[in-house]
């Protein structure tokens, strides 16, 4: 299986962190998607890189058949802990062994960029019905407020050169010229996410490139992100915080 070395290993061991520090996505895009899609009873969505189901429980909301795709067997364990009712499967977005026709739309929240494009998109499309759609959803830091920028840039500091990230924009050039694609839709909301200064420290150590590193170099990078959270007004008092995302949504039809 085509699994990133962060990805395979670092989500393997931060499933169970993965799953309570990470935020959910607005209502609101659910219904966008919901309506442009379609996604109702009687059609077939199914999820790439589902992770432990944060956004599969969502689209199983819709009355839609959910088909979850998860590589790694500790993200895959949780989401069928959490989602009985969901059919979870041991696929990546490249090779899903899923029959070809069988969706209506495929989505992929916070994983697209982990994927081989070229070989992904090749995937959706033997996997999509006619008229068929491919959404992307992502939950991205709101950089505006200052201790959230100093947060993310720890990440990107420590990320190694090969880590990819849906920040650049790089995915689109996949859609570029490639027959069958229609116009790329998108929207945009703000996303809060009610948490508290011990839950960012663990979504910190949830980043897959965190996860993979030793235990010495963990406690550091703890220790770091606890010295930027106290130097900030809003991070420094115990209780309740806001964690600012923005939650992108993008959607393009095939065929």
């Amino acid at each position: 299986m085509t699994v990133h070395h962060a990805a395979g290993v670092g989500y393997q061991r931060a499933a169970g962190v993965y799953e309570r520090s990470r935020p959910s996505y607005p209502m609101a895009a659910l219904a966008e998607l919901a309506d442009a899609l379609p996604l109702e009873a009687g059609r077939t969505v199914v999820d790439l890189g589902a992770g432990t189901g944060k956004f599969t429980r969502l689209l199983a909301l819709t009355g839609a058949e959910v088909v979850a795709v998860e590589p790694v067997a500790e993200m895959r364990e949780r989401l069928a802990e959490l989602l009985p009712g969901v059919n979870a499967t041991a696929g990546t977005a490249e090779a899903t062994g899923l029959p070809d026709a069988s969706a209506d739309a495929v989505v992929a929240a916070q994983s697209w960029h982990w994927f081989q494009e070229a070989d992904a998109l090749a995937e959706v499309e033997r996997l999509l019905r006619p008229g068929g759609a491919l959404a992307l959803v992502w939950n991205t830091y709101d950089t505006s407020v200052p201790w959230v920028r100093d947060f993310q840039d720890i990440i990107f500091r420590l990320a190694p050169p090969d880590l990819p990230s849906p920040l650049d924009g790089g995915w689109r050039k996949a859609f570029a010229g490639r027959d069958g694609w229609g116009a790329i839709s998108e929207r945009h909301w703000p996303n809060p996410h009610s948490t508290t200064v011990t839950d960012v420290v663990e979504r910190m150590m949830s980043s897959s490139h965190v996860a993979v590193m030793s235990p010495e170099e963990q406690e550091g990078v703890r220790a770091e992100v606890l010295s930027v959270l106290g130097s900030h007004d809003a991070t420094r008092r115990e209780g309740r915080i806001d964690l600012p995302y923005t939650t992108d949504v993008y959607w393009v039809r095939c065929g």
